[in-house]
């Protein structure tokens, strides 16, 4: 049976330096990641969402550019990270009234050499964010949660699907 090889953290040099990863040996390839994440507020704060009535105008529509404008600068927030030619980018939300709850999940993908995770992950993120910004004058309350990557294709590595979203 083959030994699995033990994963190792290619942002660090042989004498622990950070670095950021050399990709041009890598061939191009399509690939896509998608997270998921939430944002629970009060009774008031999400019927105000739902119906489009928050001062400040459209929370979810203003949530989305922001995801997708943050998916598009994640070289400029995080470090070692590679500047990507994002292909495409969708940022969807998705109401549970029981729990006063909006699900955000963001699509990145790209025709390239380095992974999209961090910037769906970012997308998440920041469209949390802004809902935050947005509805913090009705309720401060509001937990933002269980930001998550939920699948990446494409790759050296291959495809990822976390275990509870498999369907």
């Amino acid at each position: 049976m083959a030994q699995r090889k033990e994963p190792e953290f290619t942002h660090f040099d042989a004498q622990g330096n950070a670095r950021m990863v050399d990709v041009s040996g890598k061939a191009e390839s399509m690939r896509v990641a998608e997270a998921t994440g939430t944002i629970r507020m009060s009774s008031e704060a999400y019927g105000l969402v739902k119906t489009g009535s928050m001062a400040k105008g459209d929370v979810l529509g203003v949530a989305r550019i922001a995801g997708i404008l943050a998916a598009k600068k994640v070289h400029e927030l995080i470090p070692l990270t590679h500047p990507l030619l994002i292909t495409s980018s969708n940022v969807d939300f998705a109401f549970q009234d029981d729990q006063n709850l909006i699900h955000i999940r963001a699509t990145i993908g790209i025709c390239g050499k380095t992974g999209v995770e961090m910037e769906a992950l970012t997308a998440v993120s920041v469209a949390a964010l802004t809902i935050y910004d947005m509805c913090k004058a009705v309720d401060k309350s509001m937990v933002i949660s269980d930001i998550c990557l939920v699948k990446k294709t494409g790759g050296k590595s291959g495809t990822y699907i976390r275990g509870e979203h498999r369907g």
